[in-house]
C-alpha cells in the first residue's frame, strides 16, 4: 500500500494505492490521524488505484469520517472508487454514510 498526502488550502486530498487490509489498515489511520492531529479535518481520499479493501480498511474509514464530522464540520469524502471497492461498500451498507465523487476536483470542491 502507498498513501501520498496533499495538503491543499481547505483540504487534505490523500491518495491510497494497492491493497487496505488488516496488515496495512493501522499506516493508513496513523495518515489520518496525523492529518487530523494538525487540526484538518475536511478530507477527500482519491481512491483510484486501490486494488483492495478489507473490513479493517472500512473500519478505519467510519472511524475517520466520525472523527473528522464530530470537528468543525468536516467530512471525508471518497473518490474515484474501483468497481470492486464500491461493491464492498455497498455489501457492507456504508456506501449511504459516505459522499462519493468521480474525480479529486470535485470532491476537493465541495467543501
Amino acid at each position: 500500500m502507498e498513501i501520498i498526502h496533499k495538503t491543499l488550502k481547505r483540504v487534505d486530498l490523500v491518495t491510497v494505492s494497492g491493497r487496505v487490509d488488516s496488515n496495512t489498515a493501522p499506516d493508513l489511520e496513523a495518515a489520518f490521524r496525523t492529518i487530523n492531529d494538525a487540526g484538518r479535518f475536511r478530507i477527500a481520499l482519491d481512491m483510484t488505484d486501490l486494488d483492495y479493501i478489507s473490513s479493517a480498511g472500512l473500519r478505519v474509514l467510519v472511524s475517520v469520517l466520525k472523527n473528522c464530522r464530530r470537528y468543525n464540520r468536516g467530512d471525508l469524502h471518497l473518490v474515484s472508487m474501483p468497481k470492486p471497492v464500491t461493491e464492498v461498500l455497498e455489501l457492507a451498507g456504508l456506501d449511504a454514510l459516505f459522499k462519493i465523487y468521480p474525480d479529486a476536483v470535485e470532491a476537493v470542491g465541495s467543501f
